[in-house]
């Protein structure tokens, strides 16, 4: 039995510290109800972003609601943990992990992981490639203006950031994209001289996905510019991954495979980077298991495109042209069948079969056939013209299609300003 307060304040200072049940929101999900972007929508989601799923009824949510179970806005996983009593309690006391220093302590935890999505997922403009792409070229020569060096140090520094951050939220599955981020924009900052610690990172990004357990020292350790890892460090793997059994009561398998996605893709160009073409492959296949139960999409043929063409590099750059040229046709194909669709998703379509081109070209010329790589060549900068044309048209209809919405809410709130 606890103490009585002595005075009517401490009795009121009591009192706010009870939870009030009946305010508390209902209970997440059944773990099994968790599907993510895996279930189509019914509509498109915004006038002039949706696209018809290839071959099947329903649209594309372009990933939001795989966004949404890796953030966990609503700490669904820690609500299950811990129970809706205790959870809320801890909630209420500022006793669940957040950042209490610096710029983002004045914000609670729900802020602090609305800024770990931006950081993670909000930079596409800064992006070199302006296509969904996720195909490995060493773009680094050593002749990079100070522009280019600046965006990409900026880039590297927001992924590292974003790991920081996951790391005090504790969210593992957001520690394991920040380090396949991370493994991708060092090979994007240091070309092959990148290669070691970009593996590393991406390693570490599959321990974490993976069954097993992992060490969250080593984990932090990639917060830092330059990290010096200690040679006489023990590994104190005590955390489970998130395909852990222990783990999959909370949450669904599927966070797993998203990030696991991402980290095996990523590590297959670190590999490629160190000229490891063979064990480059196999890590970049590892995903195709992943994607193949996967809605067809312009996004999701996209990631499927971006394991094709990598895995047909590994083969040119081996010198084996006919390989790798099975690899550009597969995925030159699936752009195609977007083009040939009824209502087909024609920009996607055509930068997927702009992307297998291009790199068939490259592999023709390293195999020594560098005339028909040019013709090829030719086909490319025609198509991209046309590619051009179309996205300024579909941004145009996107604004038109905004403005109408804005018009719509205005007439709808005072029906005489449209008089």
């Amino acid at each position: 039995m606890g103490k009585r307060a002595k005075s009517q304040k401490g009795a009121q200072k009591a009192q706010d510290r009870k939870l009030d049940t009946s305010t508390l929101p209902p209970p997440p999900k059944a773990v099994v109800d968790e599907v993510g972007s895996a279930k189509l929508l019914e509509q498109p989601s915004l006038p002039g972003t949706g696209y018809k799923a290839l071959d099947q009824e329903g649209y594309d949510d372009g990933g939001v609601a795989d966004l949404t179970l890796v953030i966990d806005l609503d700490d669904s996983v820690l609500r299950r943990k811990r129970g809706e009593n205790d959870y809320f309690n801890a909630l209420k006391a500022d006793l669940l992990p957040r950042i209490v220093k610096g710029p983002l302590a004045k914000i609670p935890r729900r802020e602090q992981k609305i800024k770990l999505a931006k950081l993670l997922f909000s930079d596409e403009d800064q992006q070199e490639d302006k296509t969904p792409s996720e195909v490995w070229i060493d773009h680094v020569d050593g002749d990079e203006d100070t522009r280019t060096i600046r965006t990409r140090t900026k880039r590297l520094d927001s992924a590292r950031m974003a790991l920081s951050l996951s790391s005090v939220l504790k969210e593992p599955a957001c520690q394991s994209l920040s380090l396949s981020e991370i493994s991708k924009r060092r090979l994007a900052m240091y070309g092959k001289d990148g290669a070691e610690d970009a593996l590393r990172c991406a390693d570490l990004a599959i321990q974490i996905a993976g069954p097993a357990f992992w060490d969250r020292a080593e984990v932090e350790m990639e917060t830092t510019e330059h990290p010096t890892i200690d040679p006489d460090h023990e590994n104190n793997a005590t955390t489970p991954g998130l395909s852990h059994e222990k783990t999959l009561k909370l949450q669904p398998i599927r966070i797993a495979e998203l990030c696991l996605r991402s980290a095996y893709l990523h590590r297959g160009s670190a590999l490629a980077a160190y000229g490891r073409e063979d064990d480059a492959r196999e890590s970049y296949l590892k995903v195709l298991p992943m994607v193949s139960k996967e809605p067809r999409c312009g996004r999701l043929d996209w990631e499927r495109v971006s394991i094709f063409v990598n895995v047909g590099n590994t083969y040119s750059r081996q010198g084996n042209y006919a390989k790798a040229n099975e690899q550009y046709t597969i995925a030159e194909n699936l752009g195609r069948e977007h083009l040939g669709a009824e209502k087909g998703n024609q920009i996607d379509g055509m930068g997927i079969v702009i992307c297998a081109l291009r790199s068939r070209a490259f592999a023709l010329k390293r195999a020594g056939k560098e005339d028909e790589g040019k013709e090829i060549l030719k086909e490319v900068i025609k198509m991209q013209i046309e590619l051009n044309t179309l996205n300024e048209q579909k941004l145009e209809e996107i604004e038109a299609e905004k403005l109408k919405a804005q018009m719509a809410q205005l007439e709808l709130n005072d029906p005489s300003i449209l008089a």
